[in-house]
């Protein structure tokens, strides 16, 4: 090893020492920088490699003094800064290593770790739009091209049709480089287009099997499709490589949550916090897994606890109101007034803020404010989510043209014949969940959750890439062969297996998948299909103060909603006419005036036995993954069912909507 008294050139012994510690010789950089020190007491890049080899030793706590100590005669040091900001990660101070990094790329934009770690770390927090930006900075810091750069700069100012295109020119010329493979499943992911980010994230870590971030990008995007087996598998690779990093541990509990492993994902976010300490996002999501195994008072805490980290964090008062049985106190009525007058929430926290504050004043009586302020996070909502009204009543259409009764007595016998699902379907917080648990109740019977599978094969037939573009489906439907319907059943009961327990039934509650009662009866031709039906009124109106986590954009809007019930009952008349006896209608009203009537009948069609357990729905216990899940844990109460009646004053504009299905039933 050459030193700096025998080369007498400090530049030539600091770059060897350098390339020592990138080389991952620790031993071979510490000897080297400490030759330097010998002989240039304090030169401030030796003491930077001697602390970065204290970090890779272990020992994050003498790698944060030593650059603390460094920064103070330095301070425009950017690769301490962004070392010290790694030391802080090591020491679970994530706040305090965000804010560093954040600096570290201030002073030198071009440092690619920090913008790698920034993007993991903001992807774990949930901060899609803050983890795509560091996502792409990456990206910038590592290109070279002026074709993938300005690609990257099209993608970061949100002109993401010119950013593929231009990706995909610089790709026809590089097709093997794995940076700008994974900038174009970004740009896909944002798009929507989760299976075409799924074969090039795969594609990418075939050619760059360490490239982290790019693993990281295909566990979320796994994930996020619900194929969980393998974004575990990716996330356990991760950890493998770099056991204890936080956003890897913050993948894998929220994975074994979706998993339905309820308990190996509270464990893993106990762990988290007490290795970490608290952090809000991870403290609310793990109220939220409380909640669904039925822990109320402890979810309870965790959303205070989130609270108390971050008092402007909207999605913590609104989780407290999603309880649907908590009442706020008049000290957090005021603390949301308060914050909804600041300037602090971001529109994410707004929209919370806004729900949440309508559902405390509705339970106080105050309806007319409530009102107001469901109608002031709907209006924020409404801006945000993209709603086509039109699509549903085109594809309506094609249903009620390509779905008829001598389209399905043709295919008599096709599909897979198993008859394992049961399906309730309709709008969301029209007593499907109540449904659910009563049949969940039954030996027989495995409850899951909304599964995602059938819309994910409907996009898929329809073979739409983006938003906008038209779709084949449900015209495609006419042209699968026997086989294909069969194959296409048993991908399904494949896709749920995950979700299941050992009976011999499970249920899938998406409510959307009315839309796609003619596929169900192609592909799966012996499941039971149930329609869990509520007052229009009091259904659409319920779906309007309701904050769904994801998807459902149809509901913000009192006129957007009535447009919807219509068309939903539209398609519903048509699947009975075509087939007569295949769904069975089951109304909310009825369920509540005669329970075990509406219990047996729900079973006799389910093919089940009576089981009294059923009656005492409300003491079984299991996870329950929707809104109504404190609710459905109470035996049977009539609170609900009028609540719409206290707002309607200001509900002409969704009876006008609502226009005949509303003469239908008794005012």
């Amino acid at each position: 090893m050459s030193s700096a008294a025998d080369s007498g050139d400090l530049a030539t012994a600091v770059r060897q020492a350098m390339r020592l510690l990138g080389g991952g010789d620790v031993a071979a950089a510490q000897s080297q920088a400490m030759e330097i020190l010998r002989v240039f007491p304090g030169e401030p890049n030796a003491e930077f490699v001697l602390a970065a080899v204290r970090r890779a030793r272990g020992d994050a706590e003498g790698a944060r003094a030593a650059l603390v100590s460094l920064l103070e005669r330095t301070p425009e040091f950017a690769l301490a800064i962004q070392e010290l900001g790694f030391a802080l990660l090591d020491l679970g101070m994530q706040e305090e290593a965000v804010s560093t990094l954040r600096v570290a790329v201030t002073q030198q934009p071009a440092l690619s770790a920090s913008w790698k770690a920034l993007a993991e770390i903001e992807g774990a927090r949930g901060n899609a739009e803050a983890a795509a930006e560091a996502a792409s900075r990456f990206a910038l810091a590592q290109s070279t091209d002026p074709r993938l750069v300005e690609a990257t700069e099209l993608f970061r100012k949100g002109n993401t049709a010119a950013a593929e295109r231009a990706c995909r020119a610089y790709l026809h010329d590089q097709p093997a480089d794995a940076s700008a493979i994974r900038l174009l499943a970004d740009i896909g992911t944002r798009l929507g287009m989760l299976n075409d980010a799924e074969n090039l994230l795969a594609r990418c870590l075939e050619l760059a099997p360490d490239f982290t971030l790019a693993r990281l990008n295909y566990a979320q995007v796994l994930s996020k499709r619900e194929n969980l087996p393998a974004a575990l598998s990716q996330v356990d690779l991760l950890l493998a490589a770099e056991p204890g990093r936080f956003p890897f541990l913050v993948l894998r509990a929220s994975i074994l949550v979706k998993m339905g492993d309820f308990e190996g994902g509270i464990r893993a976010y106990e762990e988290l916090a007490e290795r970490f300490g608290p952090r809000p996002m991870v403290t609310l999501v793990y109220g939220h897994a409380l909640k669904t195994v039925g822990r109320q008072d402890d979810a309870i805490a965790a959303y205070r606890k989130t609270i108390e980290l971050n008092p402007c964090f909207g999605d913590a008062y609104w989780s407290l109101a999603n309880l649907k049985t908590f009442r706020f106190s008049d000290s957090d009525i005021a603390m949301m007034r308060t914050q909804l007058a600041s300037k602090e929430p971001t529109l994410e926290d707004h929209f919370h803020l806004c729900f949440a504050l309508g559902k405390a004043l509705e339970d106080r009586g105050e309806y007319e404010e409530s009102f107001g302020c469901y109608q002031r996070g709907n209006a924020i909502k409404a801006r945000l989510e993209k709603h086509d009204e039109r699509e549903l009543a085109r594809e309506v259409d094609r249903n009620i043209q390509v779905c008829t009764a001598g389209f399905f007595q043709a295919r008599a016998g096709s599909g897979c014949l198993a008859p394992d699902p049961i399906f309730i379907v309709g709008l969301p917080r029209s007593g499907s969940t109540l449904l659910e648990q009563i049949l969940a109740s039954h030996s027989m019977v495995d409850g899951t959750k909304e599964l995602v599978d059938i819309p994910a094969i409907v996009r898929r037939l329809g073979g739409r890439r983006r938003h906008g573009e038209p779709s084949r489906y449900p015209d495609v439907i006419e042209k699968l062969e026997e086989e294909q319907l069969r194959l296409l059943g048993e991908e399904y009961l494949e896709r749920a297996r995950v979700q299941r327990g050992g009976a011999a039934h499970f249920i899938d509650k998406m409510p959307n998948n009315f839309r796609h009662i003619g596929l169900l009866q192609l592909i799966l031709p012996n499941a039971r299909i149930i329609d869990a039906r509520r007052h229009p009124m009091g259904a659409c109106f319920s779906g309007f103060k309701q904050l769904f986590a994801q998807g459902q954009s149809f509901t913000y809007g009192l006129a957007r909603i009535g447009r919807y019930y219509r068309e939903y009952v539209r398609l519903m008349d048509h699947w009975d006419s075509v087939l007569p006896g295949k769904v069975l209608r089951v109304d909310y009203e009825t369920v509540i005036d005669d329970t075990e009537g509406q219990v047996r009948r729900l079973l006799d069609f389910c093919g089940l036995p009576f089981e009294d357990a059923c009656l005492d729905f409300h003491r079984t216990e299991r996870a329950v993954r929707t809104a109504s899940s404190e609710q459905v844990r109470q035996p049977i109460y009539r609170e609900g069912l009028d609540q719409w009646r206290r707002f309607e004053p200001w509900l002409a504009e969704l009876k006008t909507e609502l226009g005949p299905v509303l003469e239908r039933y008794p005012t």
